[in-house]
């Protein structure tokens, strides 16, 4: 009781009414509720005003708007901002003064629909930053909630760099930009991209500013193509070629890198306004050639993968960087033009020989025809004149066939020495391109690596034969396979051809032979070196004519010496010595033994 103060009271206090149940001083019941109502807000329904938050859970807001009571809105309406915090002002809009049980309804979702479009319109004319809720996705993008509007968000609008997972966003809370709307159908399109790309464009100008060849920067990899790379070095972007991705051959970058992948590149070029930037990534390690062993010298046997093929010859990558040229004619002993293709194929495991090698110009060709020996070294005791061998036919000219025996030794049949008998115009008549054929070494010319070569040499010659056959004189059956304007070639017993000319083919009735008309032909001449046989149907029957002439001028002289012997010699001594000039003396002795034969 000690604390207790004497406190004096209030002399005008009316004891009476306060006994009488009335504690409102001198003033009115009617007079307090007036001045209670004036300390409060002047609200009305359907009305949007601002108020405070005072309290809030994780399901419901408490608002006060200085109104008698206080107005609950659930959490979900303010999705759009997480951020929200107790005495934060927020607008809402006054659905009723009072519900059944005395409570002030409120909601925020309509007060910001009756704003929103009027704040939306304000948004793009100030080019301000608003807050928006992602609702979910749509086609070609996604669906915002701003001021409680449902606006369009363009997937191309999310970022600078290209979105591969639109997912992600969704019920993410983001600062856009009102980038168009379309008053007619209250379409709202924003943009998050465009608040980024502000600040990128000042990044990309400092970065830009700085730009030096030959300076190494950290990006990000944002799109391979089939030529190449796409990094993002901080807003701006530059290229590295397909080539100089690596030292080796890259037929495809993304043997090589990866999208999102953080690597070191090292500027090489870009224009004047910088706008085409050529980054190398190769570049930051040594040149595969400077590493190449230093003792590696013409000569030596090396392996390497087959990375280009083409008609000329094939590229042989010894080491990541590091190729040289096979020429197809390194790689057979073979003097046949063929194409590279026809020994190996990309991809190809082979062995070479270094035939050059120059490392200031990182060149260097190679060989393999080198691993195996060149046969032209032991020709002459592989392929002896005289030996015989089974070859392939490779090519034909009018004079003859090329053929070869083994790969690199190629040799020449002259078109006589194709057969004995048949008279050969082209090769082609004889044999065809790809067929075996036997041949004999006429001759070697190791210089021009080239044989000479017989096909008929492996048969005796049947000239030998025919020398005693054909012997002139004789008489054949002969059909005549071949007209010509000089004569006629003849075909004769055991395969072989003569010839005869126009006067020699005269029948006995005065006609010419013909075309596949079969005669008897005596042989005027044969001459076995030149292997010709001339031929005549009309000598047959001239030649009997002649003999029995003959016979008649013997019988007449016999009869003719036996009655008048000394006649006789004057006679023969008139013949003996008669000349071209007495050839009508000649007819006239004729019709005289006729004479006297009849």
């Amino acid at each position: 009781m000690e604390n207790l103060k004497n406190v004096a009271p209030v002399e005008d206090f009316n004891w009476d009414a306060y006994e009488n149940g009335e504690t409102f001083g001198g003033a009115s019941h009617e007079e307090l509720e007036k001045a209670y109502d004036s300390t409060l807000n002047k609200v009305n329904d359907r009305e949007v005003v601002d108020g405070t938050v005072i309290a809030m859970n994780k399901r419901e807001v408490v608002v006060n708007i200085g109104y008698k009571s206080d107005g609950i809105i659930p959490l979900n309406e303010f999705r759009y901002n997480p951020d929200l915090k107790i005495g934060d002002t927020v607008e809402v809009y006054i659905e009723n003064q009072e519900d059944k049980k005395g409570q002030l309804v409120l909601s925020h979702r309509k007060a910001r629909a009756t704003r929103s479009w009027d704040r939306v319109n304000a948004a793009l004319e100030n080019e301000e930053i608003i807050k928006g809720y992602i609702k979910c996705r749509t086609k070609g993008g996604m669906i915002v909630d701003v001021f409680g509007i449902e606006a369009f968000l363009p997937g191309s609008q999310i970022d600078v760099k290209p979105i591969r997972d639109y997912d992600v966003f969704v019920g993410k809370t983001m600062e856009f930009k009102v980038v168009k709307i379309n008053q007619e159908f209250k379409n709202v399109v924003v943009s998050h991209k465009a608040l980024i790309e502000a600040e990128l464009e000042q990044q990309k100008k400092e970065i830009i500013g700085k730009l030096e060849k030959g300076q190494v920067l950290e990006g990000t990899v944002k799109n391979i193509t089939s030529y190449g790379v796409f990094i993002d070095l901080g807003g701006v972007d530059g290229l590295i070629h397909i080539t100089d991705l690596s030292w080796g051959r890259v037929s495809d970058p993304k043997e090589v890198v990866e999208l999102d992948q953080k690597l070191n590149v090292v500027i090489l070029d870009f224009d004047d306004e910088k706008k085409r930037i050529a980054l190398g990534l190769k570049q930051l390690t040594p040149h595969p050639w400077d590493a190449l062993n230093a003792e590696l010298k013409v000569g030596d046997k090396v392996k390497g993968k087959v990375v280009v093929m083409a008609d000329y010859g094939a590229f042989i990558e010894i080491a990541p960087g590091v190729e040289g040229l096979i020429h197809v004619s390194e790689m057979s002993w073979s003097q046949h033009l063929r194409s590279a293709q026809d020994f190996m194929k990309v991809g190809d495991e082979v062995e070479a020989v270094v035939l050059t090698l120059d490392r200031e110009e990182r060149k260097m060709s190679l060989g393999i025809k080198q691993l195996k020996q060149d046969p032209w070294e032991t020709i002459e005791e592989k392929y002896p004149v005289g030996s015989k061998h089974t070859a392939k036919v490779r090519n034909f000219t009018n004079f003859g066939v090329f053929v070869e025996i083994e790969e690199g030794v190629d040799g020449l049949i002259h078109i006589s020495d194709l057969s004995w008998t048949k008279k050969v115009k082209h090769p082609s008549e004889f044999t065809q391109i790809g067929a075996d054929i036997e041949v004999q070494v006429l001759e070697i010319d190791k210089e021009n690596r080239r044989l000479s070569l017989g096909h008929k040499q492996l048969e005796e010659n049947p000239w030998d034969v025919f020398e005693t056959v054909f012997t002139v004189g004789s008489v054949h059956e002969g059909t005549i396979i071949e007209m010509l304007d000089k004569g006629a070639v003849v075909a004769l017993p055991y395969g072989v051809e003569g010839f005869a000319t126009p006067k020699h083919l005269v029948k006995e009735d005065g006609s010419q032979a013909q075309m596949d008309e079969k005669l008897s032909f005596k042989v005027i001449e044969f001459n076995k070196d030149a292997k010709r046989i001339i031929l005549s149907h009309s000598r047959i029957f001239e030649d009997a004519a002649k003999a029995e002439e003959r016979a008649e001028k013997k019988a007449s002289n016999k009869k003719a010496t036996g009655s008048k012997r000394e006649d006789a010699p004057s006679i023969q001594n008139q013949a003996a010595s008669t000349t071209l000039g007495d050839i009508d003396a000649l007819a006239a002795l004729k019709e005289q033994m006729e004479a006297g034969k009849k």
